[in-house]
């Protein structure tokens, strides 16, 4: 979901310069609203919580807010039924999103996405863009997602990684160790191969991206490690919160693990990735930017494509 709105979030950049002086909202899941604090050409955020989802009145308090905002132009691109059925209830002059037969007429425009991707940008973002045709017409140049830190946020970083005494001598990676569930999860004893194996080629520091609730998988994963890599990892470093994962991977000279939302924030803070695909994603979807060799990514299909 972080990936979806990060992604999501460049669009507002191509409005912001057909549009300069149009309020620009989004709304996101509660959850995800750190990758886009900040943001330059974002007016107002919604959001929406755990409450809304659950609890009808909550929903239709929000609801409410919405239409009585009297959008010109509402763009779905989440398109799930939910979505759809708050994009009509806004009245919005222009209702934009992907073609399904069961929600074409709650929009005025739908666009079909595109099934195989042509540019360095990959389809997620490709597919994204497509929303702006109704209003931009063809988009020729697509901007990057970006996320914007604050000098205090990079400073803050930096002083824990000072204190914890991690040489900079050599590279410092921050590795992605679990993806967002078991099954989109490179194996453990898979991952410390690797690892063994960055350690011995590169003689990198290594942060991992964890909450503490995955301490015990985290454990496992080092035990599994040998033992000079060990001592390359640095696991009680780590942000305690979204915005400060963030800033400690603005200060990695790479991303290294799991394809899912922390590659997508590493690219967002143009730092180098390497990532690994879970069997059953789409690749071409989200490998993007790996035209000049800044990230790349592997998958199944490249060592076995039957």
């Amino acid at each position: 979901m972080i990936g979806d709105v990060l992604t999501t979030s460049l669009l507002f950049e191509l409005l912001r310069e057909r549009y300069p002086s149009a309020q620009l909202d989004y709304l996101i899941n509660a959850s995800t609203q750190a990758v886009v604090a900040h943001h330059p050409f974002i007016d107002r955020v919604w959001l929406f919580t755990s409450e809304i989802e659950t609890s009808k009145k909550a929903a239709n308090t929000f609801q409410k807010e919405i239409v009585a905002e009297k959008y010109d132009v509402v763009i779905d691109v989440y398109a799930k039924l939910r979505s759809a059925l708050l994009t009509k209830a806004t009245k919005a002059q222009k209702r934009i999103s992907y073609f399904k037969w069961y929600t074409q007429h709650m929009y005025t425009h739908t666009v079909k996405p595109a099934l195989t991707s042509h540019k360095d940008e990959g389809l997620a973002i490709e597919n994204r863009v497509l929303l702006m045709e109704p209003l931009l017409g063809a988009v020729s140049e697509i901007p990057r997602p970006k996320i914007y830190l604050q000098t205090a946020e990079l400073d803050a970083a930096k002083k824990v990684l000072q204190e914890k005494k991690i040489p900079r001598e050599s590279p410092l990676f921050m590795i992605g160790v679990l993806g967002s569930g078991p099954e989109k999860t490179y194996p453990l004893p898979y991952m410390a191969t690797l690892l063994d194996a960055i350690v011995a080629d590169t003689n990198a520091q290594l942060l991992f991206n964890y909450i503490p609730k995955q301490q015990a998988k985290v454990d496992d994963l080092i035990s599994l490690c040998a033992k000079t890599t060990r001592q390359h990892i640095y696991k009680d470093v780590y942000g305690n919160d979204l915005r400060e994962f963030l800033a400690l991977t603005a200060h990695c000279d790479a991303l290294i693990g799991n394809e899912g939302g922390a590659v997508n924030m590493a690219k967002a803070l143009d730092i180098p990735t390497f990532s690994i695909f879970a069997p059953w994603i789409l690749k071409e979807a989200w490998n993007s930017y790996e035209g000049d060799g800044t990230h790349r990514s592997v998958h199944l299909k490249d060592f076995y494509p039957g």
